[in-house]
């Protein structure tokens, strides 16, 4: 096989397009397709197809993409393992699988101490649903996956969990839409408009019996299972939303709302889970000495 001609191919489906993929290489639309063809011609399979003026892959393109990112996934990692560091270093990667359903924000707070180890590291991030992370950490194309619920042990995977820390949940809306509600918290969510984490978040069942509880029968704007989109329609009023507590003030200055109530019942845990039951890798013991050390339980 020519490399080159994957990696052409690669840049295209990445690019979503022929010309935007030439600019990318600094090459001619016309060169772009005629390689992309000879690597069509050698596998014998048709790897685009053409959808009015874009091009989409097709089911044997989107079986090839996936070995390609693996391929330059996997190059990238022997050029950096070969290389060398200012000073003599080799730069350590720290390979990490993000579950969808965790905040960026708590992300990076659990992150950075990652990076004030002593040796260079460069942090190669990955987002994911949690079960298909753990299927990378078991082959080793992970060092580490961070999520908001620990590894069941119904999973056949040999790894360990690492519990990070937790925090309580806040509600918040908009100051316009806060006037509206009616009596105190929690009793002003009835009937309120509200945004709430999709199934697939661990605090959703929490959520769930929290509303049964109390009586509470809000009306349901919309699930979300990426909650930074969840956060972009409360910014606009559309709903009051729930999200953590140790991230009160940055949601506040962030989307313009106001805090409108508190609880305690309702936890959402973050746990690493690693290959490793005693913890040697440099970032990940830095990660859970510092989440041991000061991590939130707001």
């Amino acid at each position: 096989m020519n490399f080159k001609h994957l990696h052409y191919f690669w840049v295209t489906a990445k690019a979503g397009g022929i010309v935007r993929a030439g600019e990318q290489l600094h090459t001619t639309p016309q060169t772009l397709s005629g390689q992309i063809k000879l690597l069509e011609a050698w596998l014998g399979r048709q790897l685009f197809r053409k959808s009015g003026r874009r091009l989409e892959l097709t089911d044997e393109g989107r079986l090839a993409l996936g070995y390609a990112d693996q391929i330059f996934a996997l190059g990238a990692e022997m050029e950096s393992a070969l290389r060398q560091a200012s000073g003599g270093q080799k730069i350590l990667d720290f390979r990490v699988g993000v579950a969808d359903s965790v905040a960026k924000s708590v992300v990076y707070r659990l992150l950075e101490p990652a990076l004030s180890v002593r040796e260079p590291v460069r942090l190669i991030c990955s987002e994911g649903k949690f079960p298909d992370l753990l299927a990378q950490l078991a082959l080793h194309r992970l060092d580490l996956v961070m999520a908001d619920e620990p590894m069941s042990g119904r999973v056949s995977i040999k790894a360990f969990n690492h519990p990070l820390g937790s925090t309580s949940m806040s509600f918040f809306c908009t100051p316009a839409l806060k006037t509206l509600l009616q009596g105190d918290f929690p009793q002003c969510l009835n009937e309120a408009p509200m945004l709430i984490q999709g199934t697939s978040s661990s605090v959703r069942k929490q959520l769930d019996s929290w509303f049964t509880k109390y009586q509470i029968h809000p009306r349901i704007i919309g699930e979300f299972d990426d909650g930074a989109l969840m956060k972009a329609f409360g910014r606009e009023g559309r709903g009051v939303f729930m999200s953590a507590s140790v991230l009160e003030a940055e949601t506040v200055t962030q989307y313009g709302v106001e805090v409108i109530g508190r609880t305690k019942e309702m936890v959402e845990d973050f746990f690493a889970v690693s290959v490793e039951r005693r913890i040697t890798h440099p970032c990940v013991a830095a990660i859970t000495q510092a989440a041991r050390g000061q991590f939130f339980t707001a």
